[in-house]
């Protein structure tokens, strides 16, 4: 590819704008259930649509700093090697950006994000300053130490699921119900997929670098089996919607189970190689539709 040094393009690969995709879905699922409740019990007014577009962003802008913090970390490292590598190319890997403005930007983008989140201090209270803090802290662990030790997984759960969801939720209504509890696990299930078939992918080159991923320690055949099972309970944990009046956000996500159904026969049928980036987009695809398709039917009830 192509690809001038320093250039604009070089700076959207590098953020990597297909990834904003699990970014975005806890955050809908997260104002989908405040603003359903908020209705349900009458208080509209406590919606606040300023707040909603504060946690969005703030989303985007860590999930682009966590972008460009494994972009640099990686190359480093070593991890990245432009004959090995299976993924799609990395821009410091790849020359695109240079060291220096890599470091800046990773600077940028981290101050970005503490200046977009503490507004919300106004809705959430103190406690999101520890919040955005631990964000902060996590995303550098991810890169640098944790996915390293097969934890990554853990993590996507927790800030792909748990902390996107509940937060979102609770700056709008200052409460976290067992209904939101759980649908903040489902999404981080689902979410996890798509790191699941990144390693699945990477498992022989982890293996070589050192780096132990969750794929690395239980093997290909039980890491398939995984991701096919993190499709299939989160759509099942979704049942709890049932009892909160939202049925709809129960039957709707059998969808997109019938279209992670297919990306995992593909998974299988691969194997393994660069073809795999095939389900790892479909994957993407996969957990907005999954997103969309929860929200949307929260919203119907």
């Amino acid at each position: 590819m192509d690809v001038k040094k320093d250039s604009l393009r070089a700076w959207i690969l590098a953020a990597r704008p297909k990834t904003l995709s699990g970014a975005a879905v806890p955050v809908m699922i997260g104002l989908a259930l405040a603003w359903s409740d908020a209705s349900r019990y009458y208080m509209p007014d406590t919606f606040s649509w300023v707040a909603a577009i504060l946690c969005l962003l703030f989303a985007f802008i860590m999930q682009i700093d966590a972008n460009l913090i494994n972009d640099f970390i990686d190359y480093a490292k070593g991890t990245d090697d432009r004959e090995t590598r299976l993924g799609p190319e990395r821009a410091c890997a790849q020359g695109w950006v240079s060291i220096d403005k890599m470091k800046k930007a990773i600077a940028m983008t981290t101050c970005m994000a503490c200046l977009v989140g503490l507004p919300l201090v106004f809705y959430g209270g103190l406690e999101m300053v520890i919040v955005g803090g631990l964000c902060v802290l996590f995303c550098f662990l991810y890169t640098t130490h944790l996915s390293y030790m097969g934890l990554g997984d853990l993590l996507v759960l927790v800030f792909f699921g748990l902390v996107p969801v509940c937060i979102t939720y609770y700056v709008q209504l200052h409460t976290v119900t067992w209904q939101v509890l759980l649908a903040s696990l489902a999404c981080g299930l689902v979410i996890d997929g798509l790191l699941l078939v990144n390693n699945f992918r990477d498992r022989d080159t982890d293996r070589r670098v050192g780096k132990r991923t969750l794929v690395v320690y239980i093997g290909a055949r039980a890491a398939w089996w995984l991701y096919l099972g993190v499709g299939l309970v989160s759509c099942l944990m979704g049942l709890v919607f049932c009892f909160y009046g939202h049925p709809f956000a129960f039957v709707l996500p059998f969808i997109y189970l019938v279209l992670h159904l297919f990306t995992a026969l593909k998974m299988r049928q691969i194997w393994q190689g660069r073809g795999l980036n095939v389900c790892l987009g479909e994957t993407a695809r996969n957990i907005f539709m999954y997103g969309l398709l929860v929200s949307v039917g929260i919203l119907i009830a």
